[in-house]
């Protein structure tokens, strides 16, 4: 599958054509008359990887495959060998293999690596950097990704970007971090950084184009709580909407394996995109307002959603 354009230009070739993001990529691709194409192979089977180069020949690859577990990240606690073929082996094959050909790829990891410790504490305004090593392996998942971020970024030709609770305008989208709280019944209290996926997926496309390398911290600058999200629903789309805090603590007996908690530090992506807008800002003009000037039908969906 390619969008018509000017085919003189990049060529992208996105793994991950049944993920999220993988999709909004190809939308975001074909909406800006970029040429790009999905990719067929499984990303463990490094054949199958170099077909479809071979295939395709594209100038970027844009990698958003991986395995986040179904319905939350519990899942990989009980399927660890499916997670390290998706998001180790299968990650490395396609790093060497764009690296051996000259490629450019960029990774969409995670920044849920981190977690608030002594010396990074809540609302210290102090964020973790590119350089600093991961400190939070709780869930499998996380243990995966920060063992792959470690080496991929030995590849010259790799582009790592650290997505966090991602977000869409979409409020009854399953994976959108705010309709997951919107759903719960209850939710800790902690302010953390988090991607908003309208504003930074453009941004990520014309990183690739600039061929930037390394590690991306890929989250609006400053950080949000649960609790000011909802308080944000409550004011853009319902005023009747309720909800109830509960503590670390008293989460972790409903869930198996603790979540990561952070401020990540966002100063190289914003010496790259000066116009990018504070976690509030973006949230308020991606995904409230536009939410707002649909007002009954989207609160008529969300409490069709939650079943109340």
């Amino acid at each position: 599958m390619a969008a018509n354009g000017n085919h003189d230009g990049p060529v992208f070739l996105i793994f991950g054509k049944t993920g999220w993001i993988g999709g909004l990529l190809a939308e975001e691709l074909k909406k800006s008359g970029a040429k790009y194409h999905l990719a067929d192979a499984r990303l463990e089977d490094r054949a199958a990887i170099i077909a479809d180069l071979d295939k395709y020949k594209p100038t970027h690859v844009l990698n958003a495959a991986g395995l986040t577990g179904r319905p939350n990240v519990d899942w990989c606690e009980t399927h660890k060998l499916e997670t390290i073929r998706a998001n180790v082996i299968g990650c490395l094959n396609l790093a060497d293999v764009c690296n051996e050909r000259g490629i450019h790829m960029t990774y969409y990891g995670t920044g849920c690596i981190f977690h608030y410790d002594d010396d990074f504490p809540v609302n210290s305004g102090k964020g973790f950097k590119e350089a600093d090593k991961p400190n939070f392996t709780g869930s499998y998942y996380s243990h995966t990704k920060a063992i792959v971020e470690n080496l991929v970024k030995e590849f010259p030709n790799v582009l790592i970007l650290r997505v966090r609770m991602p977000i869409v305008s979409d409020l009854c989208y399953p994976r959108n971090f705010i309709t997951k709280i919107i759903k719960y019944d209850k939710v800790i209290n902690i302010p953390n950084s988090m991607t908003v996926l309208p504003e930074l997926l453009p941004l990520s496309i014309e990183m690739a184009k600039r061929k930037l390398t390394g590690i991306m911290n890929f989250t609006n600058p400053g950080a949000i709580s649960h609790n000011e999200i909802l308080d944000l629903y409550k004011e853009y789309i319902d005023p009747e909407f309720t909800y109830a805090n509960f503590s670390v603590e008293e989460q972790a007996k409903v869930i198996v394996a603790p979540r990561s908690n952070n401020l990540l530090d966002t100063e190289r992506i914003s010496g790259e995109f000066p116009e990018l807008l504070p976690i509030r800002e973006s949230l308020i003009k991606y995904v409230f307002e536009p939410n707002a000037a649909k007002k009954e039908e989207t609160c008529k969906a969300v409490r069709e959603m939650r079943g109340r």
